[in-house]
């Protein structure tokens, strides 16, 4: 990624976070991009109030969807209040996500559809034994998933 388009990012993502911020009381020291060689993690908040976010792939180091930063970003200022995950960090952590959709501010695409398996190989993958999978719960009120890349 180029160093204008970080810049971009991180400018607007700092407009966005204030605004969350200011809405809700909570005070950051700064927002900053995680360093480029973090590969764990897609954001921090350390207990003095900096806020780190990595902005991109880590191997094709393209930049990351920006509802994917936005939900980054939430979950990093949930953190100024409830430095844990336990429930009311999360209940903390969807109230902002939710503030930031309704401000236009966090705008996941719906997840996509897959397109339907040809009638003949359909047919032989019902027929083959394999690993059975579970249909993930979804919750209408809570967030979308998010595809983070492209």
């Amino acid at each position: 990624m180029d160093r204008r388009t970080k810049e971009e990012l991180l400018s607007r993502l700092r407009g966005d976070a204030k605004r969350i911020a200011l809405h809700f009381g909570l005070r950051y020291r700064a927002i900053h991009a995680e360093r480029a060689n973090v590969k764990r993690r897609y954001g921090v908040c350390f207990s003095d109030g900096e806020i780190r976010i990595r902005l991109s792939h880590v191997r094709t180091r393209e930049p990351l969807k920006y509802s994917s930063l936005v939900n980054t970003l939430c979950h990093e200022l949930a953190h100024l209040r409830h430095f844990h995950h336990g429930d009311v960090f999360k209940e903390f952590y969807l109230e902002l996500l939710a503030f930031a959709r309704a401000q236009g501010i966090y705008l996941p695409e719906p997840p996509r559809r897959r397109a339907p398996t040809p009638g003949p190989l359909r047919a032989a993958a019902a027929s083959e034994p394999g690993p059975r999978r579970r249909k993930p719960a979804t919750d209408p009120d809570g967030p979308e998933q998010l595809g983070l890349f492209g």
